[in-house]
């Protein structure tokens, strides 16, 4: 059913409105025996440029049939997550999402890190001053030597 729907699409899309051509880019339409053009430049330049322009809402059933198919959900099928090429291997609301990194569900479903914070295995880190993610997942700074520490100052180690 949806094959035949989209030859039809396709069909309809690769004609032209009352058997004329489209113009490609570049070539302008002669002009008519009394010096008139049936269309000006501009529109014929958006035409060649946009032809869905002229399809008088053919985008929108093909929009609408690409909706109407059902797309199976972790909700009902949760080993989905697990296949290759899957966002993450949990999932939370319909979504497949990795709870270790996700920052809208880290560490669990629903559990938001701040504005200013990542998720860095499954806890809600600031990159800026956290010395074991310094500017980001697991970037440790390290003591140089002479020094009692080494600190994390705007997400770089030892900064000032």
């Amino acid at each position: 059913m949806a094959i035949v729907a989209f030859n039809a699409a396709s069909a309809f899309l690769s004609s032209s409105p009352e058997g004329g051509s489209y113009l490609t880019y570049g070539e302008e339409e002669e002009e008519e025996e009394d010096g008139v053009s049936g269309e000006t430049q501009d529109q014929s330049s958006f035409e060649t440029l946009n032809p869905a322009a002229s399809l008088r809402g053919a985008g929108r059933f093909l929009t609408q049939a690409a909706s109407s198919r059902a797309v199976p959900t972790c909700d009902k099928y949760p080993r989905i997550c697990r296949d290759k090429g899957s966002p993450g291997p949990d999932c939370c609301k319909k979504k497949c999402v990795n709870v270790s990194a996700d920052r809208l569900n880290c560490g669990m479903c629903g559990h938001k890190c701040k504005y200013s914070e990542i998720c860095c295995r499954g806890q809600c880190v600031n990159p800026m001053s956290d010395k074991k993610h310094c500017g980001g997942c697991n970037n440790k700074c390290n003591r140089k030597k002479g020094s009692s520490s080494s600190s994390c100052v705007y997400g770089m180690c030892s900064y000032a």
